[in-house]
């Protein structure tokens, strides 16, 4: 006898869109940290923290920092 149930979840679309704008915002500040902030220009100030914390990921995905 075939299986009827897929196993499928249904979500609503407030649901979906909350999961969209998340995912959106966390992949747009992985991409700040790991792209764009370069310590000196940093939102934070002169910190060279978060720039020497996500260097080495930097350059492994194609960034200048330097």
């Amino acid at each position: 006898m075939p299986r009827t149930d897929t196993g499928a979840i249904p979500l609503s679309i407030p649901t979906t869109a909350l999961w969209l704008v998340g995912t959106t915002v966390l992949a747009l500040l992985a991409y700040y940290f790991i792209g764009v902030d370069q310590g000196a220009v940093s939102i934070f100030g002169s910190d060279m923290h978060v720039h020497e914390f996500v260097h080495d990921a930097r350059h492994f995905l194609g960034f200048p920092c330097h």
